[in-house]
C-alpha cells in the first residue's frame, strides 16, 4: 500500500480537475517525497489540460510546486527531511547536453518532464487501483504529497515563504532567465517584451536588475502594462495600437538589443524579430501550437540578427533559482506583485482566473502546507 495523499485529477481534456485520494509510492532511489506547501499554476499546465499532451487520462499535472523534504530514496545526497525545496524541471546530469552547462536541454527532457511518467516509464501514483500519469515534469505538484528527483529539487532558505517562491521552479525562471542567463543582458541595453504575463513581467523585473536602458512592454491589458511599469518598464504600448512595429522602431532608433515573444503566437513572433536591431536576438519564450510556423525576412537575417527558442530561461535551477530567492529578499524581485493564492480546492477557480486573464500567476496554496 501506498501513502494515501489528495490530488487533483484531470479526467478529460479541457475538463475540469477533480480532487481525490491517491497512492503514492515511497521514494526510489534517488527520489524525494516532498509534502507540497503550494503549487503556482502555469500556461504549460493549461495546454497539457487542453490535449496537448495526446497522453491518455487520467492524469496529475502541476510543475511549480514547493515544499518540505518528508523522506529520501536510496542514494540521494544534498538532501534531508525537513529541508524546504523549490521543485523544477526535470535533467538527467549527465547527458553532452547536462555536462555542458544547458540542462534545460537535456536530451532526455522530454520523459523525464513531459511524459507524464518517470523516464522508465512507470507512475508514482495510483488511483482506485490503477496508476495514473502522476510524474509531470517529475513531480506533479497539483497534489499534497509528490515524488521529486534529486536532479530537479532545489533547496532554498527555510525562511522563504513557499507560496511566493514556488512559482520559480518554471514560469519565473524562464522569463528572468531568458533576460540574465540566455541574453545576459547588460547595463545601458535596450529590451522589448512582447506579452506581460507572469513570463514577461519577469523578464522585466530581470531588465531592472541587469540595469536596462530602455525595457518595452507590450501587452493587450492596459491593466498589465501598468504593472508592467511599476516593476520596471519604461516605455508600454498596447499590442493593437496602429502602426505600433514604426513606433517601436523610432523609439529605439532602430531596434532593440533583445526582444522576447511571450504569448506563443506567430504573428506576435514576427513582430518581435521585426524591432529587433541588426546583431540584436530575438527569444521565443511563448508556448505555440503544435504546427505552429512563422515567415520571416531572410534578408532581416542576413543582418546578422538571431533568433534563438529558450526553454526555462536556460538556466540551471540549481544555481539560478537561489539568485533569486536572495534577489527576492533584497526586495528586487517583488514575486508578491504577480501572485494570487488560492485554496487547494479552489483549483478550478484559478484556472477560470488563469484563462480569462484576471490572474497572472494563480498559487495553490495546500491543506496544512504552511504557507504565507
Amino acid at each position: 500500500m501506498g501513502l494515501p495523499v489528495r490530488a487533483a485529477l484531470l479526467q478529460a481534456v479541457s475538463g475540469p480537475f477533480v480532487i481525490d485520494e491517491v497512492e503514492l509510492d515511497a521514494p526510489r532511489a534517488g527520489e524525494l517525497r516532498v509534502r507540497v506547501a503550494a503549487s503556482g499554476i502555469c500556461h504549460t499546465d493549461l495546454a497539457y489540460r487542453a490535449g496537448a499532451g495526446r497522453f491518455p487520462l487520467p492524469a496529475v499535472l502541476g510543475h511549480e510546486g514547493a515544499g518540505v523534504v518528508e523522506a529520501v530514496g536510496e542514494g540521494v545526497t544534498g538532501f534531508v527531511p525537513g529541508d524546504a525545496v523549490v521543485l523544477s524541471y526535470f535533467s538527467c546530469r549527465a547527458c553532452s547536453t547536462c555536462a555542458g552547462g544547458h540542462p534545460a536541454y537535456c536530451e532526455h527532457g522530454y520523459a523525464g518532464n513531459f511524459s507524464g511518467s518517470r523516464p522508465d516509464g512507470s507512475f508514482p501514483m495510483r488511483w482506485r487501483g490503477a496508476p495514473v500519469r502522476s510524474s509531470f515534469f517529475h513531480q506533479s505538484s497539483f497534489a499534497t504529497h509528490v515524488l521529486a528527483h534529486q536532479h530537479n529539487a532545489v533547496k532554498v532558505d527555510g525562511s522563504a515563504p513557499l507560496d511566493l517562491v514556488a512559482p520559480l521552479g518554471c514560469g519565473f525562471q524562464t522569463g528572468a532567465g531568458a533576460v540574465l542567463e540566455a541574453f545576459r543582458l547588460q547595463a545601458g541595453q535596450q529590451l522589448a517584451v512582447f506579452g506581460a504575463g507572469a513570463v514577461g513581467l519577469a523578464a522585466i523585473m530581470a531588465a531592472r536588475v541587469a540595469g536596462a536602458a530602455t525595457v518595452i512592454a507590450v501587452d493587450l491589458s492596459a491593466e498589465r502594462l501598468e504593472l508592467a511599469r511599476e516593476l520596471g518598464a519604461t516605455d508600454t504600448f498596447l499590442a493593437d495600437e496602429p502602426g505600433l512595429t514604426k513606433t517601436l522602431l523610432k523609439r529605439t532608433r532602430g531596434g532593440v538589443d533583445f526582444a522576447l515573444e511571450c504569448v506563443g503566437s506567430p504573428q506576435v513572433l514576427r513582430q518581435a524579430f521585426e524591432v529587433t536591431r541588426p546583431l540584436g536576438t530575438c527569444g521565443l519564450l511563448g508556448l505555440p501550437g503544435r504546427d505552429a510556423e512563422v515567415a520571416l525576412s531572410m534578408t532581416a537575417l542576413l543582418m546578422g540578427r538571431r533568433l534563438v527558442g529558450i526553454l526555462e530561461g536556460n538556466a540551471d535551477p540549481k544555481a539560478f533559482i537561489p539568485k533569486l530567492v536572495a534577489l527576492h529578499a533584497q526586495g528586487r524581485f517583488p514575486l508578491e506583485k504577480l501572485r494570487r493564492p488560492y485554496d487547494f480546492e479552489a483549483i478550478n477557480d484559478a484556472v477560470h482566473d488563469m484563462e480569462t486573464r484576471t490572474a497572472i500567476k494563480p498559487v495553490l496554496r495546500m491543506p496544512g502546507g504552511g504557507t504565507t
